[in-house]
């Protein structure tokens, strides 16, 4: 009864994290709460997700390479991609790899493309090249590069935890260093050969700007407040034009002196000219029940629109919503969006999707890209944001360049202890982290910003998970299910199924989840056949981070899906075929390197 009271309310977490109801680390905070609710474990083994060293290592490992973005060590590297990526997108992807891969086997992957994104995306501006070209393969190689390592994504901090908890202790440093790095360079060979064919053209800065990516010469309108109208002598703010229109106001002019925002206690006159962002339904209401003139479209040339919205105060710029962001969820109405950034939200691109009305009603979304249009040291302050990445070049003046060296050689010194085993990985990682904030690379306040806690909670919400099947008797009943369907199979074979079993579940779930699943399960199974457990927590492990199918599968994906204009099935088309290759060669390298 245990094991199938188990397994159901694993399937109902299945069905949380498909259906996206709650936020993946609620659900399995929810779903540790119901496990010790009906006593399938104890209080102490539902909490134990807080103090396990996976989580704590995890932790730590987000304060280093915060400590290495804030002082602009990876900027000096990210210069390089734009000295030798030229102009051909072979080379482009190949420097592009070459650079930024290694880099993710030692700072988490999530970090190394907050930063790479806006060079990117600079770059295939100048250069007039689709940011699809580059942004995919840019994801996909820091995928692959987080596997050169056991500290390179939480994943596999979590995988070295369970083997530890399983009895066959904790991965080394460098334990499947030579398996990581020939799949890099495989996976980095097709990303160079194969994938620019596959890749599409999405989204190409024209001479128009962003102003013409986003089609907003359609959106962004100039309107006359007449003398009768009831706009005369009010302000924005009484006159609640923008609390009752879908309508922005972005700038008044008045006799030809231009007034940017804020502007909500400004007095309106009749002459005015307001630059607002609104659908034509919603002009022609204002017109109607506001007395105002809609000037004519004709007034505004692509370029005249680029260079009214952009001026020496004021400025447009792209936005990401980051995994960790404390905007995910709430509307840009519900959390008063313009009146905390003292920004305009013109547009939303989610994916392929472009959302230009109703803007204040939609919920925000990991992933999301939004169009902002402020004053300059507004936009500017957003470079420092916890929720948001500025996408554009980052002003090295907000970057404490003069820290870099010492962030690069505490961070050095953490891989080097853990890697001749003069400290656990846990000690050297949380000693790194004091010695980032003594040493003044980080502000003690900057510590909690850096820690990704959605995964922090879903860590710990998903180790009791693993705890409760076992407890049950859930991972054995499965490893005995599986050894009698697939007993006759041969271990590569068995170890090709396992890798497929933990992509697929990858691509719907969380890679932490897949592994906290099914590693412990793949054991079993290896135990009862008299196969290598090591072998087959390496395809676990391995299959939970390769996860190229979908932009949702892994949070890299999601951060490059707005900002390239993807659609959802590109990267099933670039994807599905790396995907293949790696099923079929890592478990045979597995058991070449490892043995079986």
């Amino acid at each position: 009864m245990e094991i199938f009271l188990t397994l159901g309310i694993i399937v109902l977490a299945l069905i949380c994290f498909i259906g996206e109801w709650l936020p993946v680390d609620m659900t399995a905070i929810a779903v540790m709460v119901l496990l010790m609710s009906l006593k399938l474990v104890t209080p102490d083994e539902g909490i134990s997700g807080f103090g396990n060293s996976a989580t704590i290592t995890v932790m730590a490992m987000f304060i280093l390479s915060a400590g290495i973005a804030r002082t602009g060590a990876m900027q000096l590297v990210s210069d390089l991609l734009l000295r030798w990526g030229g102009k051909h997108p072979t080379r482009q992807i190949l420097t592009m790899g070459m650079i930024a891969g290694p880099i993710t086997g030692f700072i988490n992957n999530t970090a190394v493309v907050a930063v790479f994104l806006p060079v990117v995306e600079d770059w295939c501006r100048k250069q007039s090249i689709s940011p699809s070209k580059l942004l995919m393969p840019l994801s996909f190689v820091t995928i692959l590069g987080g596997m050169i390592t056991t500290i390179g994504t939480s994943t596999n901090v979590l995988a070295s935890g369970l083997s530890e908890n399983l009895g066959y202790g904790a991965f080394s440093l460098f334990q499947f260093t030579k398996l990581g790095v020939i799949t890099f360079t495989i996976g980095l060979t097709y990303l160079v050969l194969i994938a620019p064919r596959l890749l599409p053209k999405r989204k190409v800065s024209q001479s128009g700007g962003v102003s013409q990516d986003y089609d907003l010469k359609e959106y962004v309108s100039e309107i006359v407040i007449s003398p009768g109208s009831t706009l005369v002598g009010q302000t924005l703010r009484k006159s609640q034009l923008q609390r009752k229109f879908d309508l922005d106001v972005l700038e008044l002019i008045r006799n030809r002196s231009h007034f940017p925002q804020p502007l909500a206690d400004k007095t309106f006159r009749a002459g005015d000219i307001l630059i607002v962002r609104s659908g034509r339904e919603c002009l022609l209401k204002v017109r109607e029940q506001r007395d105002v003139e809609i000037l004519p479209d004709v007034k505004f040339g692509q370029q005249s629109l680029e260079d009214e919205l952009n001026s020496e105060e004021e400025g447009i710029a792209e936005v990401l919503i980051l995994a960790s962001s404390n905007l995910i969820g709430s509307t840009l109405k519900d959390m008063r969006f313009r009146q905390r950034y003292n920004a305009t939200v013109l547009a939303i691109r989610r994916g392929q999707e472009l959302i230009r009305e109703r803007l204040g009603g939609v919920p925000l979304r990991f992933g999301d890209v939004l169009l902002l249009q402020g004053p300059n040291q507004s936009l500017l302050g957003l470079q420092t944001s916890r929720d948001l990445l500025l996408i554009g070049q980052r002003d090295v003046e907000t970057l404490r360049r003069d820290k870099a060296v010492i962030a690069i050689a505490i961070s050095l010194g953490v891989v080097l202890a853990a890697a001749f085993e003069v400290l656990p990985i846990l000690v050297s990682a949380l000693l790194g982290v004091v010695l980032m904030v003594v040493t003044g690379c980080l502000k003690p306040g900057e510590v909690y910003g850096a820690v990704r806690w959605d995964i922090i909670f879903l860590l710990a919400g998903l180790i009791p998970m693993g705890i409760a099947m076992k407890n049950s008797g859930a991972t054995q009943w499965l490893a005995d299910n599986l050894v009698a369907v697939g007993g006759n199979l041969s271990g590569y074979w068995l170890l090709t199924v396992f890798y497929i079993a933990t992509v697929l579940v990858t691509e719907v779930l969380s890679n932490n989840a897949s592994v906290v699943l099914l590693l412990p399960v793949a054991v079993e199974v290896a135990k009862s056949l008299s196969l290598s457990p090591l072998a087959f927590m390496f395809v676990v492990t391995f299959a939970a981070s390769n996860s190229f199918m979908t932009p949702i599968g892994y949070q890299t994906n999601t951060m490059v899906y707005g900002p390239g204009g993807y659609r959802f099935l590109d990267f099933a088309r670039v994807g599905a075929p790396l995907s293949l290759i790696m099923a079929l060669i890592i478990p045979r390298l597995i058991i070449f390197l490892y043995g079986l």
